[in-house]
């Protein structure tokens, strides 16, 4: 990623210092695309390119749009070194019907260069699981799990989620994202509200350990995205965030939003190295011409 033009701002070079840069292992931001058509996703690559790593084409939305436009889709989006999938729902729908090795054939021909596994509708084993993963790095795709359940009635208990997490990344799943569906509300760690659940973070912390920095939340509401942030740092991995909102999700994790530099403003301030009634130094200092 090419630094920013307003790096020479401390304020923003210091963030900047503690963002991970792309191609990254931490610190994710995936898109969820619901129809972009050639000329959207070009002008979102153009504008937001370096800030996005994992596109999804959502639910089955792919199995719609033309195959020489799928490909041409993909290939902007993979030109960019950002993994392209399908989305788990389009998986889900294929594994009770096929093999997984018809699966991630198909996926990898047509251009994906990542897989979602999941089984928020459909009941998995655990061995199963396993041998998609599997499946999918021998057909040349990045394994990207979910775990979590789609229906609200149906949320299995969260030490079961943190512990097939860790699983699954035992079993060479890339990263894993955490259930919030579009919503944001009723699944995974988010009650009826959208608010994070009592405990959720602790409990998802203690189980998955050092493996928390593999982990990406689906958060598409802006207060579980500065929630997310505010607990785990710029670094934590985001996902199902709208293409026309990732900017605003970057600015976010650097502190240039209300939500998050308030905070910052705020200890500056106690400890005394913003004083709001000082007089600022200027960045460059005016050059005095000696008389000739």
């Amino acid at each position: 990623m090419k630094p920013s033009h307003w790096a020479k701002l401390a304020v923003i070079a210091e963030r900047l210092r503690g963002r991970s840069q792309a191609p990254r292992s931490t610190g994710m931001t995936m898109v969820i695309d619901t129809g972009l058509g050639l000329n959207a996703t070009a002008d979102v690559l153009d504008t937001a390119g370096d800030y996005i790593d994992l596109w999804k084409l959502s639910f089955g939305t792919s199995v719609f749009v033309r195959p020489d436009v799928l490909k041409r889709k993909l290939d902007l989006i993979t030109a960019r070194n950002i993994l392209a999938c399908p989305g788990g729902t389009l998986f889900e729908a294929a594994i009770v019907q096929h093999h997984c090795r018809d699966y991630m054939s198909l996926a990898a021909d047509l251009g994906f260069t990542a897989v979602e596994i999941s089984d928020g509708t459909i009941d998995l084993p655990a061995f199963r699981r396993r041998r998609v993963i599997a499946c999918a790095i021998n057909a040349g795709l990045a394994p990207i799990t979910e775990v979590g359940k789609k229906d609200p009635r149906s949320q299995p208990p969260l030490e079961e989620l943190a512990a097939a997490a860790v699983q699954d990344l035992e079993w060479g799943a890339r990263w894993v994202i955490v259930e919030g569906r579009e919503s944001g509300r009723s699944v995974g760690i988010y009650d009826g509200d959208g608010q994070i659940a009592c405990g959720a973070l602790d409990t998802f912390e203690r189980i998955v350990g050092h493996h928390i920095n593999k982990l990406i939340w689906e958060a598409p509401l802006k207060d579980q995205q500065t929630a997310l942030i505010d607990r785990f740092g710029v670094n934590v991995g985001l996902g199902n965030i709208a293409p026309e909102q990732v900017l605003a999700l970057e600015a976010l994790r650097l502190g240039l939003r209300f939500e998050t530099l308030k905070p910052i403003a705020d200890a500056l301030a106690q400890s005394g190295k913003w004083v709001p009634g000082q007089i600022e130094v200027p960045l460059v200092k005016a050059v005095v011409r000696a008389e000739p």
